[in-house]
């Protein structure tokens, strides 16, 4: 029977011991700049995969995507034994790294959103300069009367 809030409290657990591991422990220089965002448990408890993201050192940077990966791949063992360390539970679970693409993700969003604000934009200004394409006033006005028809 699996239970869904052992396992989350597991990767709750799991992910503040691997990033306060990162941060003190380990002293890679390519992990310096390498946040743990999430963690997720098999419902056996047997696997965990945990999330990153790199940040580059100044804002107009690009991260060490494979730096950090190799790094975290040599860090793998000595992690495994700090979350073992950490958790007390019979079996560690095996750690998985990860490419966060919630980043990715949201940079593309934020591009589809400009380029839906630039094409709002064009046909707003198209709008302001239309013109309807048939008849200014397409609703029929009433018929008026004349003498003859009412006699």
């Amino acid at each position: 029977m699996v239970d869904h809030a052992r396992a989350r409290r597991l990767s709750k657990r799991i992910t503040q011991i691997v990033a306060d591991a990162l941060e003190h422990e380990v002293k890679d220089p390519r992990l310096k700049m390498v946040t743990i965002t999430d963690t997720r448990v098999t419902g056996d408890l047997r696997e965990a995969t945990v999330y990153y993201t790199v940040m580059g050192e100044r804002v107009d940077a690009e991260p060490d995507h494979a730096g950090a990966a190799a790094a975290l791949a040599s860090a793998t063992g000595v992690l495994r034994s700090l979350v073992g360390a950490g958790t007390g539970i019979r079996h560690t679970p095996s750690l998985t790294f990860v490419p966060d693409q919630v980043p990715e993700e949201a940079r593309r969003m934020e591009e589809l959103l400009a380029r839906t604000r630039e094409s709002d934009a064009e046909v707003a200004r198209l709008a302001a300069t239309a013109r309807p394409a048939g008849d200014p006033n397409p609703y029929r006005a009433p018929r008026e009367r004349d003498g003859a028809e009412e006699e």
